[in-house]
């Protein structure tokens, strides 16, 4: 199992066969039950997390409890990498979204192989900078555009990133409303009325054409 997970994964799965082995080795499996809380705000590890099997949602949590949406990860995704490097707690949450299976490695582990294959390094910066950047666009649009925008937006990076027809909703809509910082009947009601302009058409609950992307690119 450990092998199938850390091929996966974008930082590991360039290595060669052998320093693959090395790799699993120094991986255990950890699993978890929907809802299960895998590390909260305020919590330290020395731990690197890989998702094998499963999805996880990690969020903030406002002073008045609202939820904010990170992202979700799914198989071949990692996290705990920023408290693993800085030592700080984390300011976040992680929870299985699903029966969810990790590999896990230890903090020592993962440093000995930094120095000994320094191509991962370049690998986790890859890595972090896609990370910022899209925390940049979500910050950017939370503050500068109205939940049109937002949705409008959304919606072509999902099908820039997927690059096929019809696209796939990553995510619930309610989980969609709390990344993008809106209510679940206003991501329903804009879709809705997305595809009255004919702008995209669903397909059920999470699949759709994209039809007129300058239209939503210039909203």
């Amino acid at each position: 199992m450990q092998k199938l997970c850390v091929s996966l994964v974008p930082i590991f799965n360039h290595l060669r066969t052998e320093e693959m082995q090395e790799i699993v080795k120094a991986t255990r499996s950890s699993k978890y039950v929907r809802g299960e809380e895998i590390y909260g705000a305020g919590d330290t590890s020395a731990h690197l997390y890989i998702v094998h099997r499963g999805r996880v949602r990690i969020f903030c949590l406002s002073e008045s409890g609202k939820e904010q949406l990170i992202r979700i990860l799914e198989p071949g995704d990692f996290m705990g990498e920023l408290a693993l490097f800085s030592g700080s707690p984390f300011n976040h949450y992680a929870v299985a979204m699903e029966n969810t299976e990790l590999c896990v490695m230890r903090r020592s582990d993962l440093e000995a192989f930094l120095k000994k294959y320094p191509a991962i390094s370049l690998k986790i910066m890859e890595e972090f900078s896609r990370r910022l950047e899209r925390t940049e666009k979500l910050i950017s649009s939370l503050t500068s555009q109205d939940s049109e925008k937002r949705i409008a937006a959304y919606l072509v990076e999902l099908a820039k990133d997927q690059e096929s027809t019809p696209i796939t909703l990553p995510m619930p809509k309610k989980d969609i409303a709390s990344y993008l910082g809106t209510t679940p009947e206003t991501v329903s009601r804009k879709l809705a009325d997305f595809q009255e302009k004919g702008w995209i058409e669903q397909i059920g609950q999470r699949k759709m054409k994209i039809l007129d992307m300058d239209a939503l690119e210039t909203l």
